[in-house]
């Protein structure tokens, strides 16, 4: 592997019709394992916001018009440049989101698959024949549906996976043939802005991508503005769910939290579940919204399990990003980390059991097993976005899908069982967007619908999904009577 060193600090513009801007307030982006300067971008005015909705408005006129091999080009160019700076994408998510080099290297993949799945969907947004005539009156008549892009739309994502999540924004955006303007996390605006630079040189339009870090007034201004015809938003649920309350008419697709809930079962392989829940819970710090954060286990295997789950907890190698045996590295910041480690001090005082884990050391916060917490505690009620997670056992594995459910989230389970009815029964019963069979709910591949129910959001990602969201049906009624 090759050895990774920090480059000095890039002063960053931002894209806003096709140029590169270096005005407004400068703002800092630091390193969250040791405060280093990774670099300076900007934060855009209002005065800039509206420039960019009228730059969007007079590119779609040219994308809604874009023939699909075209799109597709684009999205191929894009994927292949991605490719080609692999380890330079690696390093600065590395660095903005203390993301472990080896994890950061695997987003990288993912975008780069992202971007050529859309690619493909780009051709196949097709329609269908829709014969009209099953009345007498009808006769005759028969539709053509198609689905064309919304028009411009507005991105806004969160700092966690800072390039494979704007990729899910922009990529079905191009394939549609809709234009974005984009507000990326103010912790993780650089891996936003790399993706821009190799937009622009594929040959998306000017204007078409506009990528603006905003202030929260003056983002609040462009989610209220019905010139932006969706509104794709990914983060907390106490954001979305305000930003859907100012939209006005627009679209909304809300990709918000979770405090997922994996089910192990009596038949399970114990070692297998184990492992997975390890992989899944400690991830980057946890900062996942489909990261492992409730396990119910039945009482049968109990023992046995947490035995293994701390087993593979232990052996977790907690440090700097950029140490290639480094699995867990830093919280996005030292306020994201203390929080988390208040909740777990609240749920000690209140009864639980530290396993293992809970000290904090800065941005720094240990993998920590709890054990014995009550349903009302905020480690298991809330979504903790850290590296913990609580188990708990059950007698019956209906009672652990009610378990699953007793909460306000709804986005990804996973289930561990060989029975089938029991694995059918869960795909019925549990209120979630997804359920994982034979694996943890942090299980995504790129291609997948993605997305929540009740507290977790509406719409859907994944490629093919996210263009049904940026596009509307419209159908050409024909009258062919003679």
């Amino acid at each position: 592997m090759p050895t990774f060193t920090r480059t000095a600090a890039k002063n960053w513009g931002f894209l806003l019709d096709g140029a590169w801007l270096t005005e407004g307030e400068a703002i800092e982006i630091r390193a969250p394992h040791d405060g280093s300067i990774v670099g300076t971008s900007y934060n855009a005015t209002a005065q800039h916001a509206e420039a960019a909705v009228v730059a969007a408005q007079r590119a779609f006129q040219t994308t809604r018009k874009m023939p699909g091999f075209e799109r597709q080009r684009i999205l191929r160019a894009i994927s292949g440049g991605i490719r080609e700076r692999h380890e330079e994408f690696s390093r600065l998510m590395a660095l903005e989101a203390g993301k472990p080099i080896k994890t950061a290297r695997t987003e990288v993949d993912r975008a780069v698959f992202t971007f050529a799945v859309a690619a493909e969907e780009s051709v196949r947004i097709g329609g269908e024949w829709l014969p009209l005539d099953w009345q007498a009156a009808t006769a005759g008549r028969a539709g053509i549906v198609r689905r064309f892009p919304l028009g411009p739309i507005l991105a806004i994502t969160p700092f966690n996976f800072p390039l494979n999540l704007v990729a899910h924004k922009v990529a079905p955006a191009i394939a549609a043939g809709c234009t974005i303007v984009l507000k990326p996390a103010p912790q993780t605006p650089l891996s936003s802005l790399m993706l821009g630079e190799l937009v622009e040189k594929s040959g998306w339009p000017s204007g078409a991508l506009n990528i603006l870090p905003l202030a929260i007034p003056d983002a609040e201004r462009l989610v209220r503005d019905d010139r932006l015809k969706l509104l794709t938003f990914t983060g907390s649920g106490a954001v979305g769910w305000s930003l859907k309350q100012k939209a006005g008419k627009k679209k909304i697709a809300l990709e918000l939290g979770g405090n997922a809930g994996v089910i192990v079962h009596s038949d399970a392989d114990v070692e297998d579940a184990a492992r997975r829940c390890v992989a899944g819970g400690y991830s980057y710090a946890g900062q996942s919204c489909i990261s492992v954060q409730r396990i119910f286990v039945h009482r049968s295997i109990e023992e046995q399990f947490i035995g293994r789950l701390l087993e593979g907890v232990k052996k977790l190698k907690v440090g700097d990003p950029f140490d290639e045996a480094t699995d867990v590295g830093p919280m996005i910041s030292e306020a994201a980390a203390r929080r988390a480690a208040e909740w777990i001090d609240e749920a000690a005082k209140g009864g639980a059991n530290i396993l293992t884990g809970g000290a904090r050391r800065g941005s720094f916060l240990e993998p920590t097993v709890i054990t014995q917490a009550r349903r009302e505690m905020k480690v298991c009620a809330e979504e903790v976005f850290a590296p913990v997670v609580v188990v708990e056992p059950y007698d019956d594995f209906g009672e652990a899908i009610r378990r699953v459910n007793d909460s306000p989230y709804g986005l990804q389970a996973g289930v561990f069982t060989r029975d089938v009815k029991l694995l059918f029964s869960a795909f019925e019963n549990l209120e979630v967007g997804g359920v994982i069979a034979g694996d943890i709910s942090s299980f995504r591949i790129d291609h997948m619908p993605y997305g929540g129910v009740k507290d977790s959001g509406m719409g859907r990602e994944g490629l093919r999904y996210a263009i049904e969201e940026m596009t509307e049906p419209r159908i050409l009624v024909l009258n062919l009577q003679s």
